[in-house]
């Protein structure tokens, strides 16, 4: 069970994902929420504020909170967001099918980065989304800082583990997204027609130490998911 805030946010998430909030719409007063979930103010706002860092919702002071014009059945790229946080925050009721995981070696290279990590943990997960295969994410997790992970972490979501269990501190990703031809073996995975193409997000992920830690390429559908970047700008210090 998450906490308290979490619950809430996931909540609202739902009802403006079923259109019980539209666009335009402006949610219930903190006070009414208070009221509405039995909380305090103050788990009220990190409800909203959570709303509010996903997209769904704009804070506008003295009037409320806006239900912004955003179709969330879309894959954030600029965000560090697992996909099983992805999952409980919007309600797509995604299953996640691991394929495989194994320990062997570690990629030399990503991309032009080389990789100082000699050994890393391999997990292959399909994510089905309406019974349908949507994304193939495959994973590297890098040893060190990650020596071992237990079976069962794969099925739900690894940053929960490296966060609460580990006590990694994740910080920040670089992302390169194109559209590829993919080997027939990922293409039979995704159910692709003959010559369509797939959505490749490569990503590197690091810990607020600047070690990377994770190497995830994930082939999309292209029919399955949208790609909006959702960026709130935070002013420099001059």
């Amino acid at each position: 069970m998450g906490l308290k805030h979490e619950m809430i946010a996931q909540d609202l998430a739902e009802k403006i994902k079923h259109q019980q909030f539209l666009p335009g719409d402006f949610l219930p007063s903190e006070k009414q929420l208070c009221e509405l979930y039995g909380t305090s103010r103050e788990t009220t706002r990190k409800a909203l504020n959570h709303l509010a860092e996903l997209g769904l919702i704009q804070k506008l002071k003295g009037k409320g909170s806006l239900v912004l014009d955003i179709q969330k059945y879309t894959f954030p790229i600029s965000g560090i967001t697992s996909f099983q946080e992805l999952n409980d925050s919007l309600g797509l009721h995604a299953q996640t099918k691991v394929l495989q995981q194994k320990t062997g070696a570690a990629p030399k290279y990503f991309g032009q980065t080389p990789i100082e990590a000699k050994k890393a943990i391999f997990i292959e997960r399909l994510r089905i989304i309406d019974q349908q295969p949507a994304v193939l994410d495959q994973d590297y997790l890098l040893d060190p800082p990650i020596t071992v992970l237990p079976k069962d972490v794969a099925q739900h979501s690894l940053y929960a583990y490296l966060e609460n269990e580990l006590g990694l501190e994740i910080d920040y990703a670089t992302k390169e997204i194109t559209v590829e031809q993919v080997e027939p073996a990922i293409a039979e995975k995704l159910a692709l027609k003959a010559n369509e193409p797939a959505v490749v997000v490569r990503s590197l992920s690091y810990l607020a130490d600047t070690t990377p830690f994770q190497l995830t390429t994930s082939y999309h559908r292209p029919d399955k998911f949208k790609f909006i970047d959702f960026a709130r700008r935070k002013k420099l210090n001059h």
